[in-house]
């Protein structure tokens, strides 16, 4: 077995690595940007060598700055993670030429199977039902549009090297085929080094499942079962889930066995994934198969029991895989959320900063233990597991060189309802702050009917969410829940308050009973009986809410029980209440005396500023381009100006007709969030 191994990557992947890398007994060796200097994995690695200034494109994607690192830290072996350069051949053929193995396929198989170009011809020969489209390669935006129009709209554009859904546009006429071709091109060759696209016909209503295979370089190959990857946006996975709960066994074994015999027809070894989209009569067309981990492996190993890193590691160094199709057995239900660094009532634009308070939610193992990766006596069964794959921490910031993922959130569990309900805990007890984040989107999507249906496809964001994501709107009996939770924490507050000021002799008589509950525009009046093991809340009705919890003031996170049913609130003291936020919502929550209530509602109502007549960054960002110049007068949904952050390029467009009277900004310039780009008359 390897001694040292050295990861290719950065983020939660490398932490990934290097805990399995520990687990075997492997040292490990992190590289590092200018960026990444003080990052999670530079910190978990036995050692760490500094390769290149922030932009990927000048170090984590520059093969001979890796190379050098490689060769100075003595390393055996090199797992790439998955993005940079995971589906480089040129890269592990630089690995072989010094002796040092590659944790992923030959560089055949990556030649063939990475290139999303190559790989469609040879399943196309192979007699694999694929998408139509145009595999050649594109030479300008005038080609494109031809070529879409031949294929027919709408198409997608897509990154031959691409992956993470970077380098991906869908164009439904000739001048988004024209626009999307560019900001491909400048988004494939910041991500992977390689601005080579291709066009297949985008097919609507379809679903995103995936097989994972594991191949030996004995002749050996196996498929552990699908994962569900329909919920996404931009073409960026956002849920998964394993199993499927749209297959049959019968469909799992066909796409498995063709996603096996594949993989062997190009000599592939080591973990990969076959992508498929399935139409609503299950029919399955080939997709890509990409030749590398891919971000969503957790939640095949925990219905599985196989660790994938590990089962890599391994067949890099020669050996066997130790299980057969046969005693592959899926148990139980598993759902990965990915947390990003994206603002979902900001249209989900990327956030950076610093982590001012990270806290996820504590980690737990389901089930017997895994030795060699299988179950140990029986497979678990009554328990719930939770995963939090993550190479952030509290402190740390979110830089806008990489891309945005800050987490994967896994939970595990007998069936998918209890995976669901568990993933909700979790999503509620996750503290983030300091940045824009899409957690109260996650929240939204598990409670959402279509999802709890399995009936989703990967237009469920776009369908659902068509003028973006503005928060939750809770059902009455959550409202009164809050409500009455909310009023006991204030008695509590107000009791620890009395104590304090030391002018009150006999305090929790001194606090009052009545208190008015203001919340999402409702009113809710109610009477506190409190008693050494909580606080009953009668609402004006006469209904009553049992409270308890051992909430004290200050706690950014209360754990409650409201008629012996768990509600997890994050908690933040606002004037006269709290700032609440749970399941998707986030709002202000005023509990007052009664007197108090009454003036407040006299107060007249704080109106926002006027941006209307302001074109302000949307992001913190680099300006690529400004398309308008002083005294243009410009139509609505004409582009404005090219942001880029995260390896993203994101075009913003008029809202309405204006003339430009002012620019603030140049292509170049690095922005803040807010910051004028542009006036208008």
């Amino acid at each position: 077995m390897f001694n040292k191994i050295l990861i290719a990557n950065r983020g939660e992947i490398a932490c990934r690595v290097i805990k399995t890398a520990k687990k075997m007994g492997i040292q490990t060796v992190a590289i590092y940007s200018d960026a990444d200097a003080q990052a999670l994995h530079v910190q978990m690695a036995d050692e760490a060598i500094h390769i290149g200034p922030s932009p990927a494109n000048q170090s984590y994607i520059v093969i001979d700055k890796v190379m050098e690192a490689v060769k100075a830290s003595g390393a055996q072996a090199v797992h790439p993670g998955y993005g940079f350069l995971s589906e480089n051949s040129k890269f592990a053929e630089a690995l072989s030429a010094a002796g040092v193995s590659f944790v992923g396929p030959p560089v055949g198989a990556i030649e063939k199977m990475g290139d999303k170009i190559t790989s469609k011809k040879i399943a196309q020969e192979a007699g694999v039902s694929t998408v139509p489209g145009y595999m050649g390669l594109i030479a300008d935006a005038d080609e494109a549009v031809k070529i879409s129009n031949e294929v027919g709209y709408p198409v997608m554009l897509k990154a031959s090297a691409g992956g993470g859904g970077k380098g991906m546009r869908i164009a439904w006429n000739d001048a988004e085929a024209r626009e999307g071709f560019q900001s491909s091109k400048n988004e494939a060759a910041n991500s992977f080094g390689d601005d080579r696209i291709f066009i297949e016909k985008f097919v609507t209503q379809p679903r995103h499942i995936e097989i994972q295979v594991l191949c030996d370089a004995h002749g050996n190959g196996i498929y552990l079962g699908e994962r569900e990857c329909s919920i996404q946006r931009r073409n960026q996975k956002v849920v998964e889930e394993a199993p499927s709960p749209f297959l049959d066994e019968a469909t799992r074994k066909a796409m498995g066995e063709q996603s096996v015999a594949l993989a062997q027809a190009v000599g592939y070894t080591s973990a990969g994934t076959v992508e498929f989209i399935v139409d609503g009569e299950r029919n399955f067309y080939f997709l890509e198969m990409n030749t590398r981990l891919q971000v969503e492996h957790p939640v095949t190993e925990l219905i599985t029991g196989v660790d994938l890193v590990e089962q890599m590691i391994r067949v890099a160094n020669g050996e066997k895989l130790t299980m057969t199709q046969d005693e592959v057995k899926l148990t139980g239900w598993s759902i990965e959320n990915r947390l990003y660094a994206e603002d979902p009532y900001r249209g989900f634009l990327p956030s950076i900063g610093r982590l001012t308070r990270y806290r996820p939610p504590m980690e737990v193992a389901a089930g017997p233990m895994l030795v060699n990766g299988k179950w140990q006596g029986d497979a678990p069964s009554g328990d719930v597991a939770v995963r939090n794959d993550t190479g952030v921490y509290e402190g740390g910031e979110i830089s806008m060189y990489y891309d945005p993922m800050i987490a994967k959130l896994c939970t595990w569990a007998p069936t998918r309802a209890e995976a669901v309900e568990a993933m909700r805990v979790a999503l509620d007890s996750f503290e983030v702050e300091g940045i824009g984040h899409n957690l109260p989107f996650l929240s939204a999507v598990m409670d959402h009917p279509i999802f709890i249906a399995g009936d989703m496809t990967t237009a469920f964001i776009e369908e659902q969410y068509p003028d973006g994501f503005v928060g939750v709107d809770l059902p009455e009996e959550d409202l009164r829940r809050i409500a009455a939770a909310t009023a006991a924490m204030h008695r509590v507050g107000e009791i620890r308050r009395t104590r304090v000021s030391g002018r009150m002799d006999n305090h929790e008589r001194k606090v009052g009973t009545a208190w008015n509950v203001a919340i999402w525009g409702q009113s809710y009046d109610v009477e506190i009986d409190a008693d050494p093991k909580g606080a009953t809340v009668t609402f004006v009705d006469g209904t009553s809410l049992r409270v308890a919890g051992n909430w004290t003031p200050g706690d950014q996170l209360a754990k409650m029980m409201v008629n012996d049913t768990p509600l997890i609130l994050k908690v933040g003291k606002i004037s006269g209440g709290f700032r609440v936020r749970t399941r998707g919502a986030d709002m202000k929550v005023h509990v007052r005396s009664p007197r108090q209530a009454e003036l407040a509602r006299l107060m007249p109502e704080k109106l926002p500023p006027d941006t209307s007549k302001l074109l302000l960054c949307p992001m913190p960002g680099l300006v690529v381009k400004i398309d308008v110049e002083v005294g243009d007068e410009v139509q609505e949904g004409q582009n404005l100006c090219t942001i880029e952050a995260m390896k993203m390029e994101n075009i913003l467009r008029a809202e309405k007709k204006g003339v430009v009277s002012k620019i603030n900004a140049t292509a170049g310039d690095s922005l803040a969030v807010d910051d004028v780009i542009i006036e208008f008359e």
